[in-house]
């Protein structure tokens, strides 16, 4: 049996938001410090739109958080649910 502490709808999403190659770059730009999504937005051949849609399906996911930095949100990495990921990724290593 594979422990599951995510649950099976919030696994579904972090796995789901992981699949796109675009939002695994914002989660790594994120995780030494936030940025804004229209710093984010300047490393992307898309629109701001795109990139505001890219941030919002991590943030479903729970892999980022948005915070105040005076009158600008920041997009940053969530460590503690980038771990629960990955704990339940290495339980289905068998080791």
């Amino acid at each position: 049996m594979i422990p599951d502490e995510l649950g099976r709808s919030e696994a579904d999403r972090v796995f789901r938001a992981l699949g796109d190659a675009t939002r695994r770059d914002i989660l790594a730009r994120t995780l030494v410090e936030g940025q804004s999504v229209t710093e984010l937005g300047r490393h992307y051949d898309m629109g701001f739109a795109a990139v505001q849609k890219h941030v919002a399906v991590l943030e479903r996911a729970g892999l980022i958080v948005k915070c105040a930095r005076g009158r600008e949100r920041l997009v940053r990495a969530d460590p503690e649910m980038i771990r629960r990921a990955s704990r339940l990724l290495r339980a289905f290593d068998g080791k």
